[in-house]
């Protein structure tokens, strides 16, 4: 997005009324040019004999996305200077909207989020859309409120409400803003401006209220109530983020305003976010946020120009955990969808499955009731390929068995219609392999969704040598559509995500075979900020899971694996994980996890069977150590990745491993915090435990080559050598 586009245009009406415009498309984000723009229009509406009152709006139905977030990384490398700590919040938005002589209102339309709210409680009154999204959402990107919102909120809404807003993100909707007080009044979007006119006039003829919003107090709660609040918010917030600081910044700073006033609060809320916009989580944030939307730009797909086909309806085969799954995904998002099953009772089980995802999504709010029955009536099950004539894709969730994946395929061939997209959802079966019965290769494309599948936000795009830009471009649209986050990979066992992250659970056992306490390493990853350890992980996917997606690497990559038999022997004795109530933990009927003391057992057995001796070291690392030996191999595995050529580039497998296992966010993804230590450190110490503990741990030529350097990983030179 350009900065150079946005500005903002100044119209006088015949009723007196200055029409303010804020135009920067898409969103009419505040880029520096709008916001100095926007100063000069409400310096110029205010001096101007002929203006009574002033509304600021945005252009084409959105008021304002908020600040341009482009400019965060244009500050965090020197390309620009900043204003003044300040320049906003005080200069413009208290001292010449908030404090003016003629009254402002807000017309808001479609989006005011972030620092387009503020500009609209700057205002003395706002007039709101029914559909209109209002909200704060700064704390996702490691900072916090910067013009103003930390003071205008709380005494617009209370203090408890402006909490939840900023400290979940979560916008509200033009009914809730109303009833919150956030809003004054809510019209029709072609009302709108005609409204936000008279009501402009009607402050100035003293109809209606002539408020400020940073000195209004009416709705701030008492303060020995408030502090009770801003006291439960910090305890929830380091339960909920222990490592991160902003959230507990924007708690100082709000309370700084209720107890010294909003003057003290804005200049405190200045400082702060000023130093915020400098700090390794904000730039990890700012990072990942454009490594999301980047990854459907892909070089020889996206930019040729190709049109997303229409896609109407889907066939899905399988209705397992994943096939029901991915069922519910799509018929959220509209698709007509055919589930194809064996027989009767594996079908109804399958439609089932949907039914009872569709029913969870009522219970946590995201689904009104009235909607199961509507979106229900999108999907049809069938026994036979008959229905499948008029079908635009086909995902086949099977099953891991390479001779019924061939059957399929080649019946797909000859049922479905020549434009279908064939796709599998295999995880570890190469596609070649797969559609080797066809002659329809082109066509044949891998949708990797991660379990379950209407919940998890990645979808992996695989493509094989012989894959159609065109097939790439429409599941790309697909996958947009049915709000997955879409990263397209090359061809290869696991893919990006499984396969950067196997040595996640073959370190992990290198380790406890070696001394390290299996509950100490699972308690440091999770520290680290992982939704779980290595351990836990195995018990929550199931043991016989583990053992195939590992058995798969053995086979091919036998030089860099760690064989260990602690889980086959935990197997043996009919330990399973989560669903049997025993794996590496003991489940209770609430199935919360356990250490459980017989493992110790299978772990002395393990150790003799790979001959592996107690290293004194390894009994007693620390947390970074631990997460250190843990991660490294996978950083080294990720850098694999990109020599291949199975990733585009390193930002995809920033958000493969933050969408597809948890990897937080707040450290940017995998490589981008692999970069923050350095390619040098991570090589040195790859290459002392290599020398200590075998091939597991050697680093590749990629990352040798650039430690040698000091050049970052995710610096990929010539293209890579492709292996699509």
């Amino acid at each position: 997005m350009s900065s150079s586009t946005g500005r903002t245009t100044l119209d006088v009406g015949a009723d007196g009324v200055a029409i303010i415009t804020i135009i920067n498309p898409p969103v009419n984000s505040l880029s520096f040019d709008v916001l100095y723009s926007l100063k000069d229009s409400c310096e110029q509406a205010l001096s101007r004999q002929d203006v009574k009152a002033v509304v600021i709006t945005g252009a084409k139905g959105k008021f304002s996305g908020g600040f341009d977030i482009s400019a965060f990384t244009k500050i965090q490398n020197k390309s620009i200077q900043p204003p003044k700590p300040g320049f906003v919040s005080l200069e413009i938005l208290s001292d010449v909207v908030a404090a003016a002589r003629k009254p402002f209102v807000a017309a808001v339309d479609g989006l005011a989020l972030g620092g387009g709210l503020e500009v609209a409680m700057a205002c003395h009154a706002r007039i709101s859309t029914p559909t209109a999204q209002l909200g704060l959402p700064e704390l996702q990107l490691g900072i916090i409120p910067g013009f103003g919102g930390t003071q205008a909120l709380p005494r617009l809404v209370g203090i408890a409400k402006a909490l939840e807003m900023m400290l979940t993100s979560k916008p509200v909707k033009g009914e809730e803003a109303l009833n919150v007080g956030l809003v004054d009044a809510i019209v029709p979007p072609n009302e709108l401006l005609n409204t936000a006119r008279r009501w402009a006039l009607d402050i100035l003829e003293l109809k209606k209220p002539w408020v400020i919003s940073y000195y209004k107090t009416d709705k701030l709660e008492p303060l020995g109530e408030a502090r009770e609040i801003l006291k439960f918010a910090r305890a929830q917030t380091r339960k909920r983020a222990p490592n991160l600081m902003h959230p507990l910044v924007c708690i100082d700073v709000i309370e700084e305003g209720v107890v010294s006033g909003a003057r003290t609060g804005l200049w405190k809320e200045a400082e702060a976010f000023q130093s915020l916009l400098e700090s390794d989580t904000c730039k990890s944030l700012v990072h990942f946020f454009f490594a999301q939307r980047g990854t459907t730009k892909v070089p020889g797909v996206s930019d040729r120009g190709l049109k997303p086909r229409s896609v109407k309806k889907v066939a899905i085969l399988g209705g397992g955990l994943m096939g029901s799954g991915i069922a519910t995904a799509l018929i959220l998002a509209n698709y007509q969808v055919i589930l194809k099953e064996i027989n009767d009772k594996f079908l109804q089980a399958g439609i089932d499955r949907v039914k009872a995802n569709l029913k969870s999504r009522v219970k946590k709010g995201q689904m009104s009731p009235e909607k199961i029955e509507k979106t229900l009536a999108l999907l049809k099950g069938s026994l036979d390929y008959e229905s499948f004539r008029d079908v635009d894709m086909v995902i086949e969730a099977v099953i891991e068995n390479v001779s019924l994946k061939q059957q399929i395929f080649s019946d797909l061939e000859k049922f479905c219609p020549p434009h279908c997209i064939l796709a599998s959802n295999t995880s570890t079966i190469d596609l070649n392999l797969i559609g080797e019965k066809t002659r329809s290769h082109d066509r044949i494309i891998g949708a990797h969704f991660f379990s379950p599948a209407h919940v998890m936000p990645l979808l992996e795009i695989v493509r094989t040598s012989k894959t159609s830009p065109q097939v790439i471009v429409d599941l790309l649209d697909v996958g947009k559509k049915i709000r997955k986050t879409p990263v397209v990979v090359g061809n290869c066992t696991g893919f990006a995500v499984n396969r950067m992250f196997f040595p996640y659970t073959q370190g992990a056992l290198l380790l406890v075979e070696h001394g390290t306490d299996i509950y100490k390493i699972d308690k440091a990853i999770t520290k680290f900020g992982m939704p779980m350890g290595p351990f836990r992980l195995c018990d929550l996917v199931g043991f016989g899971v583990a053992v195939a997606t590992g058995g798969q690497f053995v086979l091919n990559f036998p030089e860099r694996t760690y064989k260990s038999m602690l889980i086959p022997l935990m197997q043996e004795d009919k330990r399973a994980g989560e669903t049997t109530r025993r794996g590496f933990y003991v489940y209770d009927d609430k199935r919360r996890a356990n250490p459980d003391p017989e493992i110790k057992k299978y772990i002395e057995k393990a150790r003799e069977m790979s001959g592996a001796a107690i290293d004194p070291k390894l009994t007693i690392l620390s947390d970074k150590d631990i997460v250190e030996m843990i991660f490294f191999p996978v950083v080294n595995e990720a850098c694999r990745v990109l020599d291949e050529g199975i990733a585009v580039k390193a930002a995809d497998l920033d958000v493969s491993a933050v969408m597809g296992m948890g990897f937080p966010p707040y450290r940017g993804g995998l490589i981008f915090w692999a970069d923050s230590l350095g390619s040098k450190y991570i090589c040195s110490r790859l290459e002392e435990w290599s020398n200590s503990y075998g091939e597991f741990f050697k680093p590749c030529s990629y990352l040798a080559e650039r430690a040698a350097k000091g050049a970052p990983l995710s610096q990929m030179t010539s293209p890579a050598k492709s292996r699509l």
